[in-house]
């Protein structure tokens, strides 16, 4: 067995918390208070449960870039992070792209992008498949700061609708 065909994983999560966009363009939008607190505990969830990224490809925001930061302070690491600008202004069958082209020979994969494109790409990868509580869970919204855990078999190039299953979702709060 090639190490191609070794089980992946994908996370896909959400930004923290963001402040209101009234007074500065979208792109330019920073956490709030509680966003950073949320990420944080992010970073401690992704730690305890012992997923440790090889790649995150972060989008190009403010906010999504201040999450991962607050996440690595409250635990989380990763060998690489990419920052994409697809995954700020792509869909998610742009995102899904981005992750067949960046995902090269990596184990764990962590994308930190914007909803709804989280949510839709949570939904086209798993197509129902994996654990009911996970997709229960998922089904009450794919808020800010939740994180989807998906498993996947292949060569990341290969990445397509329906090839993963949803193991985990959790919503992380500080």
């Amino acid at each position: 067995m090639s190490s191609a065909a070794k089980d992946k994983t994908l996370i896909v999560m959400r930004h923290a918390k963001a402040e209101e966009g009234f007074t500065k363009p979208d792109h330019d939008r920073e956490l709030a208070a509680r966003g950073r607190r949320d990420a944080t505990a992010a970073g401690g969830w992704l730690r305890t449960e012992g997923l440790v990224p090889d790649l995150v490809i972060c989008s190009t925001a403010v906010r999504t870039r201040q999450t991962w930061d607050q996440a690595r302070a409250g635990g989380a690491q990763a060998e690489f992070v990419e920052f994409r600008r697809s995954v700020y202004t792509g869909g998610a069958d742009v995102v899904m792209e981005t992750i067949r082209e960046d995902g090269g020979e990596m184990e764990t994969v962590l994308v930190v992008g914007h909803n709804p494109t989280a949510a839709e790409l949570t939904s086209l990868l798993c197509d129902g498949e994996g654990s009911h509580e996970a997709h229960d869970a998922l089904a009450q919204g794919f808020v800010t700061s939740g994180l989807a855990v998906l498993r996947y078999a292949g060569d990341w190039a290969d990445l397509e609708a329906g090839s993963c299953a949803l193991h985990r979702f959790h919503v992380a709060r500080g």
